[in-house]
């Protein structure tokens, strides 16, 4: 995936200098050409200063995309382009030097564990979790088995307890993403 004009990029320099190295800056993408990226001069959102930027600065940046992931690359100041307003041209990544890693504010923990849901329509289903965290449960259904996206559900988990006991937990959710499992 490659970043879209208007979309905010983020910064950090890749100098020697730790402090200069840890300041993040912000920029917003202007126009994008073949081989280029033309962004607005960065700002430090801490100090709420422009950072001044040459031709061959070595820059770690990332955006972000709707569905919550951080694409990161790197690049190079290649030169200025004076607009409106002044715009910084950046060297634009190849699609293959870009790489993803998804924002998690929560922990997930691989579990197989027994759910049954209750559809929209009253049915019911006994699936498998594939894992757990704080913001939400992932669980594997076979292809065609009437689940659909925005649907509500109503769920009872079944917990393994110390002993040998079972117990069960009661939620409601949404089904919000789906995808097709390989091999699985």
């Amino acid at each position: 995936m490659l970043p879209n004009i208007n979309q905010l990029l983020f910064m950090q320099m890749k100098v020697l200098d730790e402090e200069e190295a840890n300041q993040e800056y912000k920029s917003r993408i202007a126009d994008i050409s073949e081989t280029e990226l033309m962004i607005e001069v960065p700002l430090n959102e801490n100090t709420g200063r422009l950072k001044r930027l040459v031709q061959g600065d070595e820059l770690s940046a990332y955006f972000l995309s709707e569905e919550g992931y951080k694409y990161f690359f790197s690049t190079t100041v290649i030169g200025f382009r004076e607009d409106v307003i002044r715009l910084v041209r950046i060297r634009k990544p190849l699609q293959e030097e870009i790489t993803r890693t998804q924002r998690r504010n929560f922990l997930r923990v691989t579990a197989d564990l027994e759910l049954s849901l209750q559809l929209a329509d009253g049915s019911y289903q006994i699936v498998n979790t594939d894992d757990i965290g704080g913001g939400g449960i992932s669980f594997l259904v076979d292809s065609g088995k009437g689940i659909s996206l925005e649907e509500p559900i109503s769920c009872w988990l079944l917990l393994p307890m110390r002993g040998g006991k079972m117990g069960h937990v009661q939620f409601k959710g949404v089904v919000i993403r789906m995808k097709p499992q390989d091999n699985k």
